[in-house]
């Protein structure tokens, strides 16, 4: 199988779960607009009903069920890729636009800590907002 199509289908599976699930949907919903316009009603449901099992799944704790419907995403992919070897440069644009900024960690940047200490008497206050690395001897 396309390397890109593995990549694709494990990352819209796992994307299904995060807060950015609406552009994820549209992402690939536009993907099958462009390839199969008379399917794309349906993908849209079917992306939605995935949706629901890998939220259950994952609070079940099962991997089981996102790799399956990984598997599943990926050979419907497949097959759009054998009857439109054009159609790479879309998903490829997806997967770059889409679902990889849907997976990335939040950034650290613009984060707020707040910090409160109180040492009495000998006592001593470590705290960092980040890695902490200190020797004492």
């Amino acid at each position: 199988m396309d390397p890109l199509i593995l990549t694709f289908g494990t990352a819209l599976v796992t994307a299904m779960a995060t807060d950015a699930w609406q552009q994820v949907r549209s992402g690939a919903v536009a993907l099958w607009q462009k390839a199969r316009p008379d399917q794309a009603d349906v993908v849209e449901q079917e992306l939605t009903d995935a949706r629901t099992l890998v939220l259950a799944a994952r609070d079940e704790g099962d991997t089981d069920t996102e790799r399956a419907l990984a598997g599943s995403w990926q050979i419907r992919l497949q097959q759009l890729l054998r009857d439109d070897p054009a159609l790479a440069q879309e998903i490829q644009r997806v997967l770059d636009e889409v679902l990889k900024p849907a997976l990335a960690p939040a950034s650290p940047q613009g984060r707020t800590v707040t910090m409160t200490a109180t040492a009495q008497d000998q006592g001593r206050v470590y705290q960092a907002a980040g890695d902490q690395h200190f020797t004492e001897h």
